[in-house]
């Protein structure tokens, strides 16, 4: 098995902002997203029938790590990652038995044909869409033949930093169907299921995607020694 070089690229001011906002708001973001309560997202519920039992995944974007918890319920080999390390403490606190790992979505530490499944809720919407044709090519690499994606992006034309409401100073990539298709098929992914849905668990409108990966007469499994804990 070798392990999966990611492309490195410049850090866009509107992704620091967003990482910014993050870490200054995370007492915040955890009042609403870190409860106790934790009702599945349809669109988990419909992934988790695709994918085989006891299955190594990611989520991708992890936060209060409340998908990472839950999956790791159902028997499933969790691995969660974020880019913020107070919200990796608290998920950290509430689900000590999941590794996590902090890193940046751009430059994933994982191994090529590492995984069964990745689970990316509302957290490759904070991209800028030139980082993520790259970022969904490696996403496709990492998965084991026929892995399973699936993931929610905020829908619409108008991309920019959000500048009321909650949390404000958070960048958000919006995309119409299509060239959301486009992207996956540039990037390998078969897409399985596209669809827009309005106010389920997050408020607007989210494009919600599962894409089905490469085929191959091969697998490798994960390493668990690769992935770094938070301590």
């Amino acid at each position: 098995m070798t392990l999966h070089k990611p492309q490195h690229h410049t850090t866009s001011r509107d992704v620091t902002q967003t990482l910014q906002t993050y870490e200054k708001d995370a007492e915040i973001f955890l009042k609403h997203w870190g409860k106790k309560k934790y009702k599945r997202p349809a669109l988990i519920v419909q992934w988790l029938k695709l994918l085989p039992e006891r299955a190594v995944l990611l989520d991708l974007g992890c936060g209060a790590g409340q998908d990472s918890r839950h999956l790791t319920k159902l028997e499933h080999h969790v691995i969660g990652l974020d880019r913020t390390m107070p919200l990796l403490q608290f998920a950290n606190g509430r689900t000590p038995l999941v590794p996590l790992i902090l890193a940046d979505i751009r430059a994933l530490p994982l191994r090529v044909d590492s995984l069964d499944g990745i689970w990316a809720a509302a957290s490759l919407i904070h991209l800028p869409k030139r980082n993520v044709a790259g970022v969904l090519a490696e996403l496709h690499d990492i998965v084991k033949p026929a892995g399973l994606f699936a993931a929610t992006f905020t829908y619409g034309s108008n991309s920019r930093i959000k500048r009321t409401g909650w949390m404000p100073g958070r960048y958000f990539a919006r995309w119409r169907k299509d060239e959301l298709a486009r992207a996956l098929r540039r990037a390998g992914w078969t897409v399985m299921s596209l669809r827009v849905v309005s106010n389920q668990e997050r408020k607007g409108r989210w494009i919600n995607v599962i894409a089905r990966g490469k085929y191959s007469t091969y697998a490798d499994s994960a390493d668990p020694g690769l992935l770094k804990r938070i301590q």
